[in-house]
This record gives C-alpha cells, structure tokens and sequence, in this order.
C-alpha cells in the first residue's frame, strides 16, 4: 500500500511538472528570439534561459552597463569600510532565484572546455570555489546583458585557453625565475624563452 501510495505521488508530481513546463513554454513564445539567443551559450538550456528572462526581462535599458546590471544581481566583489580601513567582503543577498539559476548554470559549465569553465576553475585555484563561482556568474551576466542588449548577438566563446593569451610571458618567466632563485640560491637566466642554470662565473 504504501509503495503504491509512493508511486501514486511520483505520477501526480510528473504531471504536475508536465504542467508548468508547457505553461512555460506557452508563455516564453513571445520571447523566442531572446530564448534563441541566450541558449547559444553553453549550458544554458530553453528553461535556464526562460528563467532568466522570468527575473531579468528583456529590457536591458534600464541598466546603463553590463556593470550595473551585474551589480544589481549581486554578482560582484563587495568591500567594507570602516575607521578608514576597507576589507573585502563577500556577495551579498541578491535574488535568489535568479542566484539560483546562475549557480546552476555554472554548476554544469566547471569542467567544460569553455571561457567560463576555464574561468571558474582558474579564480577556484586560488581564492576558492564561493568567489569562483561569483567570478563565473559575473561573467555569464555579462555575457546575457549584451545579448538581450543586442538583437543580433549571438554568444561567442573565447576558448579555455583565453586567459593564456593575456599574459606577458617574459615578464612571468622573469617572476619564476626570481622564485627558484630564491629558493634554490641558484642564478637562473632566462635566455631565448628558456631557463639557463648559470654558474657563479656566468652570472658574473
């Protein structure tokens, strides 16, 4: 009895969902082209993208920048300031559905070969997955403003080698080196993009 009762819930739930899901989609139609546009970014599905357009609109002139809309969902770095000293400080409460959301969307693009996987992955290195994932979801509204800004925009991924790209890799050579140095005492010198160990003499 009672596993028929269990069963009985599941099917009333399914349908339930079968419900909303169709009403969703009857009432996103008139958004279409928007719906269109923002499921050209990776793993943003029809719904993900008619949940957006639920909490943002699709009216983008009421935010000058894609800054302000970003500031708006409480996607961005905050800081305190207090007896002339600032400290940094968490995101603050935004929405919490579209929190949602953009935490899902980004929960699905972590171990993508993608702009904002790599970005994820890249900031959850170093200062952890909680400001990973506000960097992540910074870059996703961002991303969402200018397609809802732009009827013709379509969403074009950077790669997950993007952030390589920015680096001035002689200067970083010059940083590691300067590091083994310090820690080895060896002289190191950087030579034609490669690292030399030099001796006492060399380095003289």
């Amino acid at each position: 009895m009672l596993l028929r009762m269990m069963l009985d819930n599941i099917d009333r739930l399914t349908d339930q969902i079968t419900t909303l899901e169709r009403n969703i989609e009857e009432l996103v139609v008139p958004f279409c082209r928007q719906v269109e546009q923002l499921t050209t970014i990776p793993c943003v599905g029809r719904f993900t993208a008619a949940e957006l357009i639920a909490e943002l609109g699709v009216d983008m002139t009421r935010f000058p920048t894609a800054g302000h809309l970003v500031s708006w969902a409480k996607f961005c770095p905050t800081t305190h300031e207090s007896a002339g000293k600032t400290k940094p400080k968490g995101r603050t409460k935004g929405n919490p559905w579209l929190g949602a959301t953009i935490g899902n969307a980004i929960g699905a693009l972590t171990r993508t070969q993608t702009f904002l996987g790599a970005r994820y992955r890249r900031v959850a290195r170093r200062r952890g997955k909680g400001k990973a994932m506000v960097a992540a979801g910074n870059s996703l509204l961002t991303s969402v403003y200018h397609l809802l800004s732009d009827p013709d925009a379509t969403y074009q991924d950077l790669g997950p080698t993007y952030h390589d790209t920015l680096i001035n890799r002689d200067r970083r050579a010059r940083q590691l080196a300067a590091a083994l140095e310090a820690v080895t005492g060896q002289t190191i010198l950087i030579r034609a993009g490669k690292a030399h160990i030099a001796d006492t003499d060399q380095a003289a």
